[in-house]
């Protein structure tokens, strides 16, 4: 059934995250992509919950894909950005950073994320620039990018 989801019409949707079976499903993307697919360590994926805004996005009604933001000292940052591998391509992540932009505060005039390598592409689209050298964060190549409205 999941397989057969490209061939047939998607509907793409993101929600806000506002309850506990949400954000459970939240987690359980973001264990599945960081933690196992990744090697993530679990004590660098689960941190700073409770004061970021998290988001759920389905495909046909499945869960697909997570995200989040929160406030930061140097402004607004977009975090754990995850696709489960069945739904990648199908534009689940660029709704994704679109649905998390359209929620940020008027008073997000600094936005940043740390993009891994993969996903440049995808941010520069959106209107992000790296600012920056290479890094490593969580064993995995980074560029800080800023979005330039």
């Amino acid at each position: 059934m999941i397989k057969d989801i490209a061939m047939e019409e998607k509907e793409i949707r993101v929600l806000k995250v506002s309850s506990k079976e949400d954000l459970e499903t939240v987690f359980a993307i973001r264990k599945k992509v960081f933690v196992e697919e990744q090697n993530c360590p679990p004590e660098l994926e689960w941190e700073f919950e409770e004061e970021s805004v998290h988001f759920l996005a389905t495909v046909n009604s499945q869960p697909a894909g997570a995200a989040r933001w929160r406030q930061t000292d140097k402004g607004y940052k977009l975090e754990r950005f995850a696709v489960l591998q069945e739904f990648r391509g199908l534009g689940v992540g660029q709704k994704l950073v679109e649905a998390v932009l359209a929620d940020l505060p008027a008073e997000a005039v600094y936005v940043y994320l740390h993009a891994q390598v993969t996903a440049v592409g995808l941010y520069k689209k959106l209107g992000f620039v790296a600012e920056g050298n290479l890094f490593e964060e969580a064993g995995i190549q980074h560029y800080k990018m800023v979005l330039k409205k």
